[in-house]
């Protein structure tokens, strides 16, 4: 018998479940039609304070912080992957961070063994952006393609800006790094892509919307599901207190980051005002619940189910 490497790297993330890992996979909703949507951990980030919270009232976001005990000078946002069961498609959402990002994220292959999912069971990737945790788990360890069998779907617009050569020269030099990255990733999928644009269906039952600041091309997606549509937002909102409470406050971790107040404030409004359940990627919970109106502003609200 002969063992790819990607046959061993994936033994090699089952011996950790062996020797105690732990991972995340929680049902969203399981509708009649047989479609089914479930998050899947890939770990979490730990991020310098001012990476989320520069630029902010300081006084008025010590005040949010306390009351959700959430320190100032480290943030950790889990990592929630969205899976969607539909037919013989098994479709994923991102593809997590990989194993050369961070050593606390990267957890993906070892999550979706837990759930009997293999990575050759993926029949396509659908991608929000491509930052280092949504992007580079493409690759597996030994630099192959962890989802060989699936058809990958990014943003036109998102491909564009990441795979221009200009875009490490103009991304700041906090970030170079994610561009040098993100078009090596880009390089290896160039073959196995499909292109979408806002509006478009990406799959049946799926419909991409625009939802641009975090990166240019950051997308958001609509999963018609036969009952309440899902709505995976991606890093549209990448907290659960100061997004929500002040979702007009620019964040340090967006890229244009008034634009992404922009989105992120009429985002909300959209998901409140249909009561649409939503899966956010670095939201608490397995990421998922629905968006509430209170006191003027927003507040997450996890799902039970």
């Amino acid at each position: 018998m002969i063992t790819t490497r990607r046959q061993m790297l994936y033994g090699l993330g089952t011996a950790a479940i062996a020797a105690g890992f732990t991972s995340t996979a929680t049902r969203v909703i399981a509708a009649g039609d047989g479609r089914e949507v479930l998050t899947a951990s890939d770990g979490h980030l730990v991020l310098p304070g001012d990476f989320v919270f520069d630029g902010m009232p300081q006084a008025e976001l010590a005040e949010i912080l306390e009351r959700h005990d959430v320190p100032r000078d480290e943030v950790q946002q889990p990592c929630n992957l969205t899976l969607l069961r539909d037919g013989d498609r098994l479709i994923l959402f991102d593809a997590g961070a990989g194993p050369s990002f961070m050593p606390t994220a990267g957890d993906l292959a070892d999550t979706l063994y837990d759930m009997d999912i293999a990575p050759e069971d993926v029949t396509d990737v659908v991608f929000t952006h491509g930052h280092p945790d949504h992007l580079w788990g493409v690759l597996d360890g030994f630099d192959e393609l962890l989802f060989a069998n699936a058809t990958h779907h990014f943003g036109q617009a998102e491909w564009d800006y990441w795979s221009d050569p200009d875009t490490v020269n103009t991304i700041g030099e906090a970030r170079a790094a994610f561009a040098v990255g993100a078009q090596r990733r880009l390089e290896a999928i160039e073959d196995i892509v499909q292109f979408f644009k806002a509006g478009d269906e990406v799959l049946p039952g799926i419909m991409a919307h625009a939802t641009p600041g975090h990166t240019p091309g950051h997308t958001s997606f609509e999963i018609a599901t036969g009952g309440d549509p899902v709505l995976v937002v991606g890093d549209a909102f990448t907290n659960a207190h100061v997004n929500f409470e002040r979702p007009d406050w620019p964040s340090g971790s967006d890229q244009n980051r008034e634009l992404g107040a922009e989105t992120r404030a009429r985002l909300m409004d959209q998901a409140a005002t249909d009561k649409m359940r939503i899966v956010g990627f670095h939201l608490p919970g397995g990421g998922m619940g629905r968006v509430e109106r209170k006191d003027g502003a927003y507040r997450f609200v996890e799902d039970e189910a």
